[in-house]
């Protein structure tokens, strides 16, 4: 019990350390831009960070949860992985480098999963008992490389995240991009760009309402009124922040021709407020899910190898891993995603200055009109991959963002040097995390 309860602590401070660590992922832009000052940049940061609590589920943390077979390691394991992301962390902190906290996190628990699959079996095929059946292993499949999707959904696993490192920045890219062509056509005096926006406004409006879960499929609903329980039903919250969204800037784009540069830069710089908002917002339900995923497999595996019966266990422990193909439902108490959501907040509040400078002024000069569409679509890019339960870096999606919106003036917008740096922290995140993971494992095997 005494080594569960480092784990739960650990992982608090690896989530106080995201907090700071990307604080400038959300802050950046309207520091740059002299929006907000840098303390209030902060608090307006840390306090949607929060507020996310209420928005988004724990597809994303179920996911984390099972990057490793938790049926097949032990505590030792969870707190080599968290040890060796507060490490990486710190490290790339202390050396302003935006590298990602997530990918961190998943490396280092897949590190020290694999390193203990090598101490146990060495490199050899093992069989395991699984459901009644004896399944042959080998010393890699400890880590949850690939699933397929059920019933032709996405894939999860190792893999898929992975893959994210570049398809996450580049969706990011993708879309600041087509935010940017889209406003600056609209600032022209022309139909076109106007018909353009009432069509994605239409559009936008009948592809959330398809999203919307109806009253009869609210498992538990928070009001007995149905009208107010599908307006606070936390899949339903989200997609309305993603029409909210869509729908302000589309009304922007419609005024935009009629106002001069001084009225339009105001009113951007307002518009600016609600796109950091969208992406505090999303990295707090992205980033905090992935500690409650590294909790809920420290208490899974604590069940497993105490042999305590879940039932005997305190109800503030009693957490259950979901799985699909058994038709178990996850349960977690509501004091981990609370606890989560607070130490990333005060982690935000406490800044990361260093990755501040980096994000806000080293990839491309930033203006309001740049700030808006780069944190507008890294939250959309956030709130879709949250959507499909896919961990990814909130650091390489703002970062792929910038770098679109710098695409849009000329390519030599964007200093590249420093772009590819980035990459090569982005590339070798994992793999560091995970050798380091390893040593920290192997090194508390002695003590432990």
């Amino acid at each position: 019990m005494t080594l569960l309860l480092i784990i739960i602590v650990l992982a608090l401070i690896f989530d106080y350390i995201n907090g700071f660590h990307d604080a400038a992922n959300a802050i950046a832009t309207v520091v740059a831009t002299k929006v907000l000052s840098p303390f209030q940049a902060v608090l307006w940061a840390a306090f949607f960070n929060f507020l996310a609590y209420w928005v988004f589920g724990l597809g994303v943390a179920n996911t984390v949860a099972k990057t490793a077979n938790t049926s097949e390691i032990d505590l030792t394991v969870i707190l080599a992985g968290v040890v060796a992301a507060i490490i990486w962390n710190l490290i790339t902190w202390w050396q302003g480098i935006p590298s990602s906290s997530s990918h961190t996190l998943i490396g280092g628990f897949a590190g020290a999963a694999i390193a203990h699959a090598i101490t146990i079996h060495g490199f050899s095929d093992y069989t395991v008992l699984e459901d009644g059946v004896q399944h042959t292993k080998h010393w890699y499949d400890i880590v949850s490389w690939y699933k397929a999707g059920k019933d032709g959904g996405m894939p999860s696993g190792v893999v898929i995240i992975i893959a994210f490192i570049v398809l996450a920045p580049l969706l990011g890219a993708l879309i600041s991009y087509i935010i940017s062509i889209w406003l600056l056509n609209a600032s022209r005096k022309s139909i076109l760009p106007k018909l353009f926006t009432i069509g994605l406004m239409i559009v936008s409006i009948w592809f959330v309402y398809g999203q919307m879960v109806p009253f009869e499929k609210i498992e538990k609903p928070r009001f007995e009124s149905h009208f107010w329980s599908i307006v606070f039903e936390s899949h339903n919250i989200k997609w309305f922040l993603v029409a909210f969204i869509i729908l302000s800037i589309s009304t922007f784009a419609l005024i935009f021709s009629s106002l001069n540069l001084h009225k339009a830069d105001a009113v951007l710089k307002k518009m600016q407020l609600l796109s950091s908002a969208a992406f505090s917002l999303g990295h707090g339900g992205n980033d905090s899910q992935k500690v409650m995923g590294i909790i809920a497999a420290a208490v899974a595996v604590y069940i497993k190898t105490s042999g305590v019966d879940i039932m005997n266990l305190p109800e503030w422990l009693q957490v259950v891993l979901p799985d699909d193909d058994k038709g178990i439902k996850g349960a977690m108490p509501e004091w981990i995603p609370l606890a989560c959501y607070t130490a990333i907040a005060v982690g935000t509040l406490s800044g990361g200055w260093k990755i501040v400078k980096t994000m806000g002024s080293k990839i491309t000069k930033v203006t309001s009109f740049e700030g808006v569409a780069a944190e507008t679509a890294g939250a959309l890019t956030l709130y879709f991959t949250e959507h499909f339960k896919v961990p990814v870096s909130t650091t390489h999606t703002i970062t792929g963002s910038i770098i679109g919106v710098g695409l849009t003036k000329r390519v030599s917008a964007v200093r590249w040097g420093v772009t590819v740096s980035l990459l090569w922290a982005w590339v070798l995140t994992i793999p560091v995390s995970a050798l380091l993971a390893s040593l920290v494992y192997w090194i508390l095997k002695v003590f432990l």
